[in-house]
């Protein structure tokens, strides 16, 4: 494991290896999460008539766009050895600020994306602060971030939703489209691409790798690990705050209370996807594969009628399984 670290603390790098490619196709579960996601959807093709449509697999894009989004960014703070539970409460407070921006600028759709972004970017440099400086497990912070993002989203307007009247701005994160594909798709695969490149190609990436695989190796060779946990949890805050500017467009207002609950989606996706819960391993495409069987799960039950709190049951014996997997390896 130091021998990584000591790779990872190169400036500059080297050329992606063709282990690394195979990495990033092939991940840590050796083509199970593709089995997987094929059984699922051969399963609910033949249970549902309406399911293997062509409109059906663009719903299911549009409703896994939030999770895929936000689990590239917790994908980043798992493999560094955190974890962050605050990010549906970031994604509120993110989207509340963005229409208190447009309606306080008189429509301004440009600041209000800004002001929605740097709140979920600072919500993720305390979380960030809080957890490598005063040394308090992020679980506890995050939590406790939870908790202060929700609350201040609520008082910021006294539980009542904020209504954005700026066609440029559902048009850009919510209901427009580009080559026919809609716009929260698109954005997701631009998060995806950079997610990616950052992760398994830059130099930043392979720190992220050494601080959670052994950070008192990573130490040793050079690295930065405060900050660059502090930089994982910023990168998750920025994209919870994206999805907060993607759920405020497509709803054309503001709500303090909604979201609740999604980081179980979140972090089911990355864990299923491969990632370590206890750090140093991990790949963005599993992150998304996981995504995707979280979304088709979801509206494969839905489509037969099976109802939301049996499908909460059956995300958490996901979490249980893929953890269970994941030690087991």
């Amino acid at each position: 494991m130091s021998l990584t670290a000591q790779s990872a603390a190169k400036a500059g790098g080297t050329a992606p290896s063709v282990k690394t490619l195979k990495n990033l196709v092939r991940g840590d579960r050796p083509y199970v999460l593709y089995a997987a996601f094929a059984v699922l959807i051969v399963a609910f093709s033949f249970a549902s008539p309406v399911f293997f449509s062509s409109s059906n697999f663009l719903n299911i894009g549009r409703q896994t766009a939030l999770v895929t989004i936000i689990a590239v960014g917790m994908t980043f703070v798992i493999i560094a050895g955190e974890i962050d539970l605050s990010v549906a409460s970031t994604l509120a407070l993110s989207g509340m600020s963005a229409a208190l921006a447009i309606q306080q600028s008189g429509g301004n759709w440009a600041l209000g994306a800004a002001a929605g972004l740097a709140t979920g970017a600072l919500v993720g440099l305390v979380n960030g602060l809080l957890t490598t400086l005063l040394a308090i497990p992020s679980f506890l912070v995050t939590l406790g971030m939870l908790g202060i993002a929700r609350g201040i989203a609520l008082m910021l307007t006294g539980t009542t939703p904020v209504v954005v009247n700026s066609l440029t701005f559902w048009d850009s994160f919510g209901e427009g489209a580009i080559l026919g594909v809609p716009a929260p798709i698109v954005i997701t695969i631009v998060v995806i691409a950079l997610g990616a490149y950052v992760l398994h190609f830059s130099t930043f990436g392979r720190r992220v790798f050494a601080t959670g695989g052994n950070a008192t190796a990573a130490r040793y060779s050079g690295i930065n690990t405060r900050r660059t946990k502090t930089l994982a949890f910023v990168i998750t805050g920025a994209l919870a705050g994206l999805a907060g500017l993607i759920l405020t467009a497509r709803a054309h207002a503001a709500r303090p209370d909604i979201a609740a609950g999604l980081e179980l989606d979140v972090i089911a996706a990355v864990i299923l996807g491969g990632t370590s819960l206890f750090g140093g391993r991990g790949a963005i495409l599993g992150t998304v594969l996981g995504s995707l069987m979280i979304g088709v799960l979801n509206n494969g039950l839905t489509l037969m009628g099976v109802s939301s709190q049996a499908q909460l049951v059956v995300k958490g014996a996901i979490i249980i399984a893929a953890v269970a997997f994941s030690r087991r390896k």
